[in-house]
């Protein structure tokens, strides 16, 4: 760890004004409108809808017993829904800042713990309650909350409408997704302020990540905010190293690690879904209320909205690793690997890098998700064939690319474009002509 990392850009003169500015800041938002129709109106019905995603369609069988859960301990129930979900307890994340609807039970001495897949999210924070985002298709993040039952307790679970204040807002951009903060967190994990609001995504960079969050592994990221805690001292930040395991007992948690890698894929897959999430909500509106057809204004938000999405896909703006790498734990990167879909040559969108950038293939593997299936068929449509001339040896838009524009494709190696394209043929189903 540097031990003078950057201040973050918000606060660089007065970091007491801008702890008061990101106090104020929910009550500044309250106001704020989407550019669409709210999620709750035609033809989204967010409220009312019946939710076709993973954990809603395992909520009953979990609730009646017929998926048996352990009981004996919170460590042990955790674990054996973790592997009921099919979440890897490798995918551990641990965070000790009060950026959750749980924050009363948050500390450094009580880290809250996240663990992800492709489709799941699930919080848990020892002597609280267990919180579960599951990914709809259509609707985007549905939330749930459910206290850890007992041999005398069942379990009953309930759609949280309290997460909606911080998982539907500004930083989402108002469309059900994933709020992944960074902040410094005071000597109790309160937080004096925030570093990268409303940003979420491969492209943030490392000096505006893991603030609040324990980080392990082996790695060369030395600009980060992972492991501090701090305290305003007359408008200045006195920061204090906060050491994974040393404030908090670490056999409480399935695994001892916080580890970097999936703390990067956790933040790919953030920025995914809100990008798709938001595409999708905006499409179905334009659709809708034109019943099927689009005006010339809502085709260029169309091809705005695919242009988006294809590039966040290509890894075109990921911040490159660290010199040297990134080691990444093993047993979470064989987990990440076990359903991995293979192309002719054992080729996959799932084989790491890890040496200057995170995949082998930079195309990215949640582009096999239900929320990716599930996007309008225009949206979805135009986005592969995007796709599909960005992989050709020379980029169909290259022509037209400029500095503030660059091809979709230009930073890919033509092998690697090649490779890409043979995966995706061989893999991914229901691919426009011309593939």
């Amino acid at each position: 760890m540097n031990s003078n990392p950057p201040r973050p850009r918000s606060g660089r003169r007065n970091l007491v004004g801008a702890a008061l500015l990101i106090l104020a800041s929910p009550a500044a938002t309250l106001d704020a409108q989407p550019a669409y129709q709210d999620i709750d109106a035609p033809p989204h019905l967010y409220r009312t809808r019946t939710p076709s995603d993973p954990f809603t369609r395992l909520k009953g069988k979990l609730e009646s017993g017929e998926i048996p859960l352990e009981t004996a301990s919170e460590k042990a129930f955790l674990t054996s829904l973790l592997r009921a979900l099919d979440i890897p307890v490798s995918s551990q994340m641990l965070v000790f800042s009060t950026t959750s609807l749980q924050l009363s039970l948050i500390s450094p001495r009580n880290p809250r713990a996240l663990y992800f897949n492709d489709e799941l999210y699930l919080g848990y924070v020892p002597g609280g309650r267990i919180e579960i985002v599951s990914l709809d298709p259509e609707l985007g993040g549905v939330y749930y909350i459910f206290d850890i039952p007992t041999s005398s307790r069942p379990l009953r679970v309930e759609r949280s409408e309290r997460c909606m204040n911080c998982h539907a807002g500004e930083e989402t951009g108002y469309v059900p997704g994933i709020v992944i903060k960074s902040v410094m967190p005071g000597p109790g994990g309160g937080s004096l302020f925030s570093y990268r609001a409303g940003v979420s995504g491969h492209g943030v960079p490392f000096a505006d990540r893991f603030g609040g969050w324990h980080v392990t592994g082996r790695h060369g990221l030395t600009n980060h905010w992972g492991n501090l805690t701090g305290r305003l001292v007359n408008g200045e930040l006195v920061r204090t190293e906060n050491p994974p395991g040393t404030r908090y007992n670490p056999d409480r948690y399935p695994v001892p690690t916080s580890d970097l890698l999936p703390q990067l894929l956790h933040e790919h897959q953030g920025g995914f879904v809100n990008r798709l999430v938001e595409a999708g909500y905006r499409v179905r509106t334009a659709l809708h209320s034109g019943k099927g057809l689009l005006n010339p204004e809502q085709l260029l938000e169309l091809e705005e909205q695919a242009r988006l999405v294809s590039r966040y896909l290509l890894f075109a703006d990921e911040v490159p690793l660290p010199a040297g790498g990134v080691a990444g734990d093993v047993v979470f990167q064989e987990d990440f690997r076990r359903h991995r879909k293979a192309a002719p040559g054992d080729l996959s969108l799932k084989d790491f890098d890890l040496r200057t950038r995170l995949f082998r293939h930079r195309c990215s593997y949640m582009i096999y998700t239900p929320l990716f299936a599930g996007l309008p068929s225009p949206l979805k449509g135009r986005i592969l064939e995007l796709l599909r001339d960005a992989l050709a040896d020379t980029p169909a838009d290259s022509a037209k690319a400029t500095r503030a524009e660059p091809s979709l494709g230009a930073h890919l190696p033509v092998p690697e474009r090649h490779a890409i394209r043979a995966i995706l043929k061989a893999t991914l189903p229901d691919l426009p002509a011309g593939w």
